[in-house]
């Protein structure tokens, strides 16, 4: 199966059950970014770049927008469950199949124990009596027991969970366009006085773009379930594309045009790391208790990525194990080895880890889990990376062997995937040069590194 090229009779029927539908898949496109990156951690992205925290957002969404539709041209010709994992099999080995899998499984389970964490502090600020560890066990038994009914449970949770984040969206970029016109009570027109004053757009320089880029590029990641989900659904190829083709601009124009609508609202400097931006912006239009609705927002972005992470790093491990790089006792389905369903022991290894990823947070915060979280702050470059160089790869055996496949194609091809390439690469070297940010690359790339090792032993045992 790993040398087979790349046509649709090639691609392994999936075992899994077609119970996604597309308004599903939409809405996980369209929300599945939207999340505590954006509603807090634009925040820090403000502080370094000022209003041109704007042009740091376009920046990095144009980025994960290309290498968005390097996978769905890749996933629409060739639906897996394994998604970037199977494609990257498929165009450059084993080992890196092996790689990006695992290694993005690893991140899913670290970070969902971050989010696992900080829902339960909200949590616990509303029900004090209820100590954090219960809501991270409700929270955890919750969306195990939703992943391993049926995959609807999971499309359900999170058609809605994205469609409150979206219309808090459109509200706030509603609310933020009257003010700065002037059309709420007690407002006046902003004009361009906080673009232009307090240092002018750039008052870090394009220095401070850069900084805002590191900052802010990671907020994207989290598309790539989109495609993993495809694979559930009754037209993979069909459904997958629809979900990119909507999903990448409206998200650009969900982060873009709220980042400009409080830049505009308010002076940059009012902004402070750590604090939610959003807040700000609605206390200073007079919203009641706009911190208490903003947690509410907050609380379920992260209810939603966890659910997400869970989803996509069981379907990961899931695929792994069907192409025999994880145990095969992880392929049992929830109607039986050889029935359609639910892959459920790759849900409660996925859970499993992620239980000890929580534990680890919560005893030791600052330093096992902060090295976990450190080994994995920089893989999601290396996957994006890995995608480019697959799509690049399997564009010409498409062409010469399945064109008929190409139903979605990426732009300007070659030469937006190679200036996709070279972005991430510039991204990872800007980041070795920051001092915050270095730590994450050395120790992420130590971590590629002992997943690769692995991945040539066993080639090497293989092949003996």
């Amino acid at each position: 199966m790993h040398d087979a090229p790349p046509t649709h009779s090639s691609v392994p029927s999936e075992p899994l059950t077609h119970g996604l539908k597309q308004r599903h898949l939409t809405m996980l496109g369209l929300g599945g970014v939207i999340g505590a990156g954006l509603f807090v951690g634009s925040g820090a992205g403000i502080a370094v770049a000022g209003p041109a925290v704007v042009v740091s957002y376009l920046i990095a969404g144009t980025l994960a927008m290309l290498v968005m539709r390097m996978l769905g041209e890749m996933s629409a010709a060739m639906p897996a469950s394994g998604s970037f994992s199977v494609h990257a099999e498929r165009a450059l080995g084993r080992w890196a199949g092996f790689g990006v899998g695992w290694l993005y499984w690893f991140l899913l389970v670290v970070v969902l124990a971050v989010e696992a964490t900080a829902a339960a502090q909200i949590a616990h600020g509303w029900v004090p009596a209820v100590d954090q560890w219960l809501w991270v066990l409700v929270f955890m038994a919750v969306f195990t027991a939703a992943n391993l009914t049926a995959v609807k449970n999971f499309g359900e949770f999170e058609f809605w969970f994205a469609a409150l984040k979206v219309t808090a969206i459109v509200a706030f970029l509603v609310l933020g366009l009257l003010a700065v016109l002037g059309l709420l009570p007690d407002t006046h027109p902003v004009g361009l006085t906080n673009l232009t004053g307090r240092g002018g757009f750039l008052p870090n320089g394009w220095s401070g773009v850069v900084s805002g880029v590191l900052t802010v590029v990671f907020a994207f990641g989290g598309l790539e379930v989109v495609t993993i989900a495809a694979a559930e659904t009754d037209d993979p190829a069909r459904a997958v594309g629809r979900a990119v083709r909507g999903a990448v601009v409206r998200i650009l124009f969900f982060y873009v045009g709220s980042m400009l609508v409080i830049v505009t609202v308010l002076p940059w400097t009012a902004q402070r790391a750590g604090l939610s931006p959003y807040v700000k912006v609605l206390d200073s239009l007079g919203v009641p208790s706009a911190g208490q609705i903003m947690n509410i927002v907050v609380f379920v972005a992260l209810l939603s990525a966890l659910n997400a992470n869970l989803y996509g790093s069981s379907r990961m491990i899931f695929s792994l194990a069907e192409r025999g790089e994880a145990p095969r006792g992880l392929l049992t389905m929830s109607g039986g080895p050889a029935g359609s369903g639910v892959p459920r022991r790759a849900v409660l290894a996925s859970v499993a880890f992620g239980f000890v990823s929580v534990l680890l947070n919560l005893r030791w915060p600052d330093t096992v889990f902060l090295y976990m979280l450190n080994s994995v702050g920089a893989v999601l470059l290396f996957v994006w990376g890995l995608i480019a160089a697959s799509q690049l790869r399997l564009r010409r055996r498409l062409e010469r062997e399945a064109p008929g496949g190409l139903a979605l194609r990426m732009w300007c091809f070659p030469y937006l995937s190679w200036v996709t390439l070279a972005g991430l690469l510039a991204v990872l070297l800007l980041m070795l040069t920051d001092d915050a940010a270095r730590p994450q690359v050395l120790w992420s790339a130590g971590a590629t590194g002992a997943v690769l090792v692995v991945a040539a032993v066993r080639e090497l045992r293989a092949r003996r």
